[in-house]
């Protein structure tokens, strides 16, 4: 017979109860407080994320600060010092944007075989930098961003995404004590990967690593080819719920890389695209594309009628995805080269992405601060002057000495 305990009385009938009863009792609830308390941490840590995301409304890309550095002074004491400054940053801020996102190439301070060994002096200088930001009340997106030979070893070798794994629980390491309020991390800019599959699983070590670096922080994360919006859909969101999933946004890419000779070779032969498009106002811009085939992708984008409303279709497919999943989402890249466009052509561009993105609650971060599609101009030795168009297309404001 089993052990037995007298547990209360009810109009004077005592009730006896078996112990090995008890015990299931006390081990159900327990699983039961057990769950609760788990999806209760669940939700605190998705709650982070979107606060943190609140912290990343408006913001700017610094480019060729840290990462894409291809002059003769490379990634030295010399260039982090000069190309942005204290000024640039009190700009940024008087502006009206709450947020920058720091490119870094993880590239000039990767050793190879020992990646969590990172250079104190190269650290130095993004510490610097960080601060600087951080003093102006601004938050940061730490986003790693390598040349695409860096890539392609994360394509090819297990071995190369362990190292980088090491490489990012270091570096997460150093800034957890940062606010996490305003610093994130964000995994891989633009990945290469072709295979989705195997992006899924490289970037969820990756996440892993940088959560048991910087327990307390958000890692944004993308899909699995140059971080588009179609990426982004196929996506399945990692376990961890202090994410912030992130898309770019850069169509028509005919239209948003005109001049460029970095891009599909075709599009260096045009200028002054015009958006919107219709298959009457693209003719002239056509007709500089010398062969027929890549004459017919301008043909095309004068037949597709780019507009608001087309645009407002493309991300309004990521803002379903993001309600489905219950995730918050950014869009952390989106601009028109300078070069050859029509500024006030692509001002209007600007200013229906930027206006989309706010209609669905999706933070932004425009490509970028002072490069080939910059919000600024500046000339070595000289104070950045703002764009008063492209300024007024993202929202912001022109500060008083600007205008």
């Amino acid at each position: 017979m089993s052990e037995t305990i007298r547990i209360g009385t009810a109009r004077g009938v005592r009730f006896i109860v078996p112990l090995h009863f008890l015990g299931m009792v006390a081990a159900l609830a327990a699983i039961l407080f057990g769950a609760e308390t788990v999806q209760a941490q669940s939700n605190s840590t998705t709650d982070a994320a979107q606060r943190h995301a609140q912290h990343l409304r408006h913001g700017i890309n610094l480019s060729e600060w840290f990462a894409q550095v291809y002059d003769q002074k490379g990634y030295t004491k010399e260039h982090f010092e000069a190309w942005t400054t204290a000024q640039d940053i009190t700009l940024i801020k008087a502006m009206g944007f709450d947020h920058v996102r720091l490119s870094v190439n993880p590239q000039p301070m990767f050793r190879r075989g020992q990646a969590d060994r990172i250079p104190a002096d190269y650290l130095g200088y993004l510490d610097a930098a960080l601060k600087t930001i951080l003093d102006q009340g601004l938050g940061v997106i730490v986003d790693i961003h390598p040349d695409s030979d860096f890539k392609q070893k994360l394509v090819a070798e297990d071995s190369f995404v362990e190292q980088f794994a090491d490489y990012w629980r270091a570096l997460a390491r150093h800034y957890s004590s940062t606010n996490p309020e305003l610093v994130s991390f964000e995994v891989l800019n633009e990945p290469e990967f072709h295979d989705r599959y195997r992006w899924q699983g490289v970037q969820a070590k990756l996440a892993v690593a940088i959560r048991e670096g910087a327990p307390q922080h958000t890692i944004i994360v993308a899909g699995a080819y140059w971080s588009s919006e179609n990426e982004l859909l196929f996506f399945d969101p990692l376990r961890d719920p202090n994410i912030i999933y992130n898309f770019h946004f850069y169509d028509p890419h005919i239209f948003t890389h005109q001049g460029a000779n970095w891009s599909t070779n075709y599009v260096h032969y045009l200028k002054e695209l015009p958006y919107p498009s219709t298959p009457e106002n693209v003719q002239a811009a056509a007709a500089l594309i010398p062969d027929a085939v890549n004459r017919l992708a301008a043909i095309h984008y004068g037949l597709d009628r780019w507009n608001a409303v087309r645009i407002d279709g493309e991300i309004g497919q990521v803002a379903a995805w993001a309600k489905r999943w219950n995730v918050p989402v950014t869009c952390n890249e989106f601009g028109v080269y300078r070069k050859a466009a029509n500024p006030q052509d692509r001002a209007v561009w600007i200013s229906d992405v930027r206006t989309t993105l706010e209609k669905y609650g999706m933070g932004w971060t425009m490509w970028d601060y002072s490069g080939g599609f910059g919000v600024v101009t500046k000339q070595e030795g000289h104070p950045a002057i703002p764009d008063a168009v492209t300024v007024k297309a993202l929202g912001m404001k022109m500060p008083p000495a600007a205008q």
